[in-house]
């Protein structure tokens, strides 16, 4: 697997930016649109739910400019910090050297040099390309030294902070603005509350300490709204705290008119409206809060990943075992474990025999064996046995870290189904206020008395009803958790577009060797004539197969070995063309080949035509064995199917999916394996380099998904709609591939391809939701039923409504998290009417 990083080369390539203050769809549609107007842009694709931007560009120059652009537009780019190690400084001549060089780069806010620790520590907003090449201009080297735990930990603590801030201000604005809905709304709702306030503190006092309460809220609890949403309105972009502020501003102003100079509006409109401008701030507040936890709960899967890297390691040096932080293990480091441990990074094991839980790479709960020459993964657990292991990847280049990026990409990324959202929300809050301004228009021209004041109120409703916050959210929301639970299944998405691409595959096309079977020839039946013993006939066998070099023959060698079969001695070893080979073993004369050696030998093998029909039937080719000149056993050897293809053929089709095999086996072989497993279509005699062609040929049946492991199979995993890899093969196959199947199970085909039904299913819930609740309450909100069944909708209750929609549609993708594959057993059995379709290659 290759390492993927999110620093650019020197010739351009994709740099990742942070983004904080982004609250809607709208202002992800204006970031969008500010970053591509940067010149040297190739795109850019920014993400409310990761709350990041992922900007490919032509030069890494342009970075400073993707900064500014994002600033002038009113969000932050959030300061951060990276260490670097110098190597080469000798004095405090060289310290202030580089100092000087790194704070005259753009975006650098400080940098300090130690020249003890040999580090510089920058913060900024500068990329580390760029910081690395500026201190390479001063003749010194410098590498980034790993953050990786310390930066999720900083975040982290980020998003806790904000999460504790908003839970602050929620319960400072719920406390101030109950009393200011009591005296107000107590006085319509609760029967001589109204009289009440009127005997007792007064109307008029009753409305100052509305007054002075709902300043409160809207000054401190709520002042977010308003230093984010009144600049997006004066710079001509207004954005969801746009809307909030001009909603609860219209309503704040014109009760603060009616309270302290009642004279300037027309009689029958003298009334307040401090509650609505109060509650709608509480209720947002609240619905932010909520989103706030619920988005935490989407990035659990990257905590967790990143929860299972080791924080030290114990390497030998120096004659001893010494305990270092894990980012000091270099490749070549003899590491330690112990049972128990996690292991720290990946490596070759030299020493120790063990079983080690590998579940969270591979989704499989089964330890596996490691003796040496074993390969192991930094994160998995070590059981029951010491081991000690030589590193072969640290630090960023670990599977783990790997892994991580993959996860961090797919969930960074844009479906096509996102395209509409975008072209919507780039116009849907301007189209919000222009609907409020006729709302009010209309109310004030042809609305009864008071009409002043059922136009405020409807516009108002209009504005915060329209909030298109759970518009932003419908489809990231759902990538990062579908995508998450996929990685805690050992199904990685390498794109986010493959979630897409995956739920509408009609055919799913597998190479045989190595995927659908094990790879590796194997005796898969040894059937005797009776008086035969088993041992003997095998150990006899091996013995003479041991001197061929056929992969049949090594299996059959390997077999004997693994039963116990010791070496024995051979003589007058002869290879009879066309026919088998023959020589003694230990006095005795042993014979093998085909039907045919054993008609010449003049043996009768009648014995075994059922035998040798089944196997036939089963696509193997049968080896007969004589002893003596005797007839001895029938023996086969084959790729054997893997343990779980049936069942994943199974579950592929309970979800109603073709299965096609592409194999270079002839067609009466290619029928035979397709017959036993239930497979729809063949392309069989394909050589090597056909697979593309066979996969073009295959597309004609609908989009396809082919899933492979080897270096041949890269072209046609990348030919195919969406290529499958399986993770236990080859790093090309991998890096060809759209989705990872860590396993090398083939469960894993069905687990994807149910889980991206499952995810796209949930992203159009979500889509439904947001865009149906917009566009039945904009008109309700406006007043349309009012003049039929005399309804509105007050503000209070559409910001009720609103807060509710993002909840909404985060509690929604949050069950993803629960995501379990259907088992076959649970679909209708499926009974096959015609033998599959074999198209032998052109």
């Amino acid at each position: 697997m290759k390492a993927h990083t999110d620093t650019p080369p020197q010739t351009g390539g994709t740099v990742r930016i942070p983004i904080e203050g982004m609250t809607c769809a709208s202002c992800v549609g204006r970031v969008e649109r500010a970053l591509s107007a940067v010149p040297g842009v190739l795109s850019a694709n920014v993400n409310l739910a990761t709350e990041s931007a992922e900007v490919s560009i032509a030069e890494p120059s342009v970075r400073p400019e993707l900064i500014r652009a994002i600033e002038a537009t009113g969000y932050a780019v959030p300061r951060q910090t990276i260490v670097l190690a110098v190597d080469g400084m000798t004095c405090a001549s060289c310290v202030g050297r580089v100092e000087r060089a790194l704070q005259a780069i753009p975006g650098v806010t400080e940098a300090t040099v130690n020249l003890a620790t040999e580090q510089a520590t920058v913060e900024g907003t500068a990329d580390v390309s760029t910081l690395i090449a500026a201190v390479a201009e001063t003749g010194y080297i410098a590498r980034e030294v790993s953050q990786q735990a310390g930066e999720d930990e900083g975040k982290t603590a980020r998003k806790d902070a904000e999460q504790a801030a908003l839970r602050r201000d929620l319960g400072l604005a719920a406390v101030l603005t109950l009393p200011v809905f009591l005296l107000e709304m107590g006085s319509h709702l609760i029967p001589g509350m109204h009289a009440l306030i009127g005997s007792t503190i007064g109307h008029q006092a009753s409305w100052l300490l509305q007054f002075a309460l709902t300043s409160f809220v809207l000054a401190v609890p709520g002042l977010r709204f308003y230093t984010k949403g009144i600049p997006a309105l004066l710079r001509g972009a207004p954005d969801m705290n746009s809307l909030v502020a001009v909603g609860t501003l219209a309503a704040y102003f014109y009760s603060v008119v009616a309270t302290f100079a009642s004279g300037v509006l027309p009689a029958g409109t003298v009334n307040v409206y401090y509650e609505a401008a109060a509650v709608i701030v509480t209720l947002i507040l609240l619905g932010r809060y909520l989103e706030a936890r619920a988005k935490g709960r989407t990035s659990e899967a990257i905590k967790r990943l990143v929860g299972l890297q080791a924080k030290t390691a114990r390497v030998r040096r120096k004659g001893t075992v010494m305990e270092i932080p894990v980012a000091d293990v270099a490749p070549g480091d003899i590491v330690e474990v112990r049972p128990g441990d996690r292991l720290p990074v990946d490596g070759e094991v030299v020493e120790g025999e063990s079983y080690v839980d590998e579940s969270m790479i591979t989704g499989e709960p089964v330890p596996v064996a490691k003796s040496a020459g074993a390969q192991v993964v930094g994160g998995t657990v070590n059981q029951n046995g010491a081991l000690a292991f030589r590193a072969t990847a640290v630090d960023g280049d670990t599977m783990l870290s790997q892994i991580i990026r993959m996860v961090e990409a797919a969930q960074g990324s844009k479906l096509p189904i996102q395209a509409l959202v975008d072209r919507v929300t780039m116009w849907f809050v301007p189209a919000v206020m222009t609907l409020a301004a006729l709302t009010f228009g209309v109310w004030l021209i042809w609305g009864p008395d008071p009409a002043l004041t059922f136009g405020l109120v409807n516009a108002v409703a209009v504005l915060i009803i329209a909030c298109p916050c759970a518009m932003g959210l419908a489809t990231p929301t759902s990538i990062m958790v579908g995508t998450g639970r996929g990685a805690e299944m050992g199904v990685l998405f390498r794109k986010g577009e493959a979630l897409q691409l995956l739920k509408e595959a009609r055919v799913v096309a597998l190479d045989k060797t190595g995927t659908l079977t094990e790879g590796k020839p194997a005796l898969t039946d040894l059937e005797l004539v009776d008086g035969f013993d088993r041992a003997q006939v095998l150990s006899l066998v091996a013995a003479v197969e041991e001197r061929s070099e056929h992969p049949i023959a090594r299996a059959i060698v390997e077999a004997a070995q693994a039963e116990g079969a010791g070496s024995l001695p051979v003589e007058g070893f002869n290879s009879v063309t066309g026919y088998g080979v023959e020589a003694t073993v230990a006095g005795t004369r042993v014979q093998i080949g085909a039907d045919r050696y054993m008609r010449k030998l003049g043996l009768v093998i009648d014995v075994f035509d059922q035998t040798a029909e089944r196997l036939g039937d089963e696509g193997k080719t049968p080896l007969y064995t004589a002893i003596d000149g005797k007839l001895a056993a029938i023996i086969a050897v084959a790729d054997p199917i893997k343990e779980t293809t049936p069942e994943a053929i199974s579950a592929l089709h309970a979800l109603g999916l073709k299965v096609a095999m592409i194999t270079g086996d002839n067609a009466r072989t290619a029928d035979a394996i397709a017959r036993r497993l239930g497979i729809d279509e063949v392309v069989s005699e394909v050589l090597p380099d056909g697979k593309v062609e066979a996969v073009k040929r295959l597309k004609a049946l609908g989009r396809l998904a082919y899933v492979g492991d080897g270096i041949n199979d890269a072209p046609a995993l990348a030919e195919a709609d969406v290529g499958l890899a399986i993770g236990t093969g080859t790093d090309v196959a991998i890096e060809a591939a759209d989705v990872v199947l860590m396993s090398g199970s083939l469960r894993g085909i069905p687990n994807a391809i149910a889980l991206s039904q499952a995810t796209i299913g949930n992203i159009r819930q979500n889509l439904f939701w947001a865009f149906a609740y917009n566009t039945a309450l904009i008109p309700v909100a406006a007043g349309v039923l009012y003049p039929a069944f005399g309804i509105l909708l007050s503000p209070v209750f559409a910001a009720g409504a609103m807060a509710l929609s993002s909840v909404f549609v985060l509690g929604n993708a949050l069950r993803l998290k629960r995501f379990a594959v259907p088992s076959p057993a649970d679909a209708p059995a499926r009974r096959w009417a015609a033998a599959p379709t074999v198209v032998p290659a052109e």
